[in-house]
C-alpha cells in the first residue's frame, strides 16, 4: 500500500504529534506500507506567528497537488489542521479521492488561550474541516464522545503508542551525572511551554526537592524569569530525555487540554508515576476503567497527587504503559484507513 501522510507537525518540530508520527511511519514499513511524507519542510515555509519553533508551508496547494499526483497513492491520511491539512482536503474533495483525518490537538483551546477564539467558533471550523473525512481517528474515547457532542461524524478510536524500548523500565529512580548535585525528588515536567499546557499550576506547586522542565516554547523567556529556581533543561534528544525520565521521582501532567498526552506514557515506560488532573488524557492514560487511577494519582488538587503519586510502586507506571504498546496501535490505524479508488 502506498500512504500519503500529510502533516504540518514534523521534524525538527519537537512535540507529541511529531513523536506519534515519526514512531508510526517507522512501524508502518515492516507491514508492508509505503508512506510519503508530506510536511512543512518541503515547502516554502514561515513561523507560526506567536508560536515560535512551528513552520508552516506557505501557499502549498498547487506544489502539494502535483506531489499527490504525481504519487498516486492508494490511501490519503491527513494529520493536522494547517495549510496543508487544508491544501490536501481541497485536492482530496477535487479528486474524489476519500480520505482520512486525525484529531490530534484541542486547537480550539489553544486560539481560546493565545487569542480568545471563542471555543464554538474553534470547533465549527474544525468541525467543516473533518466534514469531508471518511474516518477521524481519535485518540481517547472521552475525546471521541466530546467531538461527537459538538457534531462531529465519522468518528473511530485511535488510541497511540509508546516506544518500550528506548523508555526502558528502572525500578529505582536512575542517577544521572547532570542531577547528582540538586536535591531529591525531582518532580519533572516535559512538553512545549506554552499556553495551553498549564505549565504555571506546575511551576506554582509549593514542592521539595527540584522543579525540571524539558522543552521550549512562546513562554519560556517568561517563565524562565519568574521561576529562576527551576531546571530548565530545553529539548533533549530522546535517548537523553529518556534517562531524565528515568531520574525523576514524579511526573507532573498538569494540562486540562490534552487529546492524550504522549508524554505520560513516556515517563511511566520508564517506571516514573504521574501526577495529573483527573480530564480527558489522563483518565484514559491512567484510568483503569474502575474509577481509579494505576500508574499515578489524579486529582484536583495537584499539589496532593504530587505528593501521592511518590508512594506509587514504579512497577505498576511501567505494566500501565505497556498496554500502549505500538503493534496493536499501527494495525488499528491501517484498518481505519480508507482507499482512494471508491470500491475498491
Amino acid at each position: 500500500m502506498k500512504l500519503a501522510l500529510i502533516t504540518d507537525a514534523w521534524h525538527p518540530q519537537v512535540n507529541g504529534v511529531v513523536t506519534t508520527l515519526h514512531e508510526l511511519v517507522q512501524a508502518l514499513g515492516p507491514l508492508g506500507v509505503d508512506v510519503s511524507v508530506v510536511h512543512p519542510g518541503l515547502f516554502k515555509n514561515r513561523s507560526c506567528p506567536g508560536y515560535a519553533g512551528i513552520d508552516l508551508a506557505v501557499r502549498p496547494y498547487k506544489s502539494l497537488a502535483a506531489m499527490l499526483d504525481a504519487l498516486q497513492p492508494d490511501a490519503v491520511h491527513i494529520a493536522t489542521e494547517g495549510p496543508l491539512g487544508w491544501a490536501a482536503r481541497k485536492h482530496c474533495l477535487k479528486m474524489g479521492w476519500p480520505f482520512t483525518t486525525a484529531f490530534h490537538t484541542k486547537f480550539p483551546e489553544i486560539l481560546k488561550a493565545a487569542l480568545r477564539v471563542p471555543l464554538f467558533l474553534g470547533y465549527g471550523l474544525f468541525r467543516y474541516f473533518h466534514g469531508p473525512s471518511s474516518g477521524v481517528m481519535v485518540p481517547t474515547q472521552g475525546v471521541l464522545d466530546m467531538l461527537k457532542s459538538r457534531g462531529f461524524k465519522s468518528l473511530k478510536p485511535w488510541t497511540h503508542g509508546v516506544d518500550l524500548s528506548l523508555f526502558a523500565h528502572h525500578a529505582k529512580p536512575l542517577d544521572i551525572p547532570e542531577l547528582e548535585d540538586l536535591p531529591r525528588p525531582f518532580s519533572l515536567f516535559v512538553g512545549r511551554v506554552s499556553y495551553e499546557k498549564n505549565i504555571d499550576a506546575f511551576l506554582d506547586l509549593k514542592l521539595s526537592g527540584t522543579k525540571i522542565v524539558c522543552g521550549v516554547g512562546p513562554l519560556e523567556a517568561q517563565l524562565k524569569a519568574r521561576y529562576p529556581d527551576v531546571l530548565w533543561m530545553g529539548v533533549l534528544p530522546r535517548q537523553h530525555l529518556a534517562r531524565v525520565y528515568a531520574a525523576a521521582d514524579v511526573f507532573v501532567f498538569p494540562s486540562r487540554n490534552e487529546t492524550f498526552g504522549l508524554v505520560m506514557l513516556e515517563a511511566m515506560a520508564c517506571g516514573t508515576p504521574v501526577a495529573a488532573y483527573p480530564v480527558d488524557g489522563p483518565l484514559q492514560v491512567l484510568g483503569d476503567g474502575k474509577g481509579h487511577a494505576v500508574g499515578g494519582v489524579l486529582s484536583e488538587d495537584l499539589h496532593t497527587a504530587v505528593l501521592q503519586s511518590l508512594l506509587v510502586d514504579r512497577i505498576e507506571a511501567r505494566l500501565r504503559a505497556e498496554n500502549f504498546g505500538w503493534p496493536k496501535t499501527v494495525e488499528l490505524f491501517v484498518s481505519n484507513l480508507v482507499s482512494v479508488r471508491i470500491g475498491s
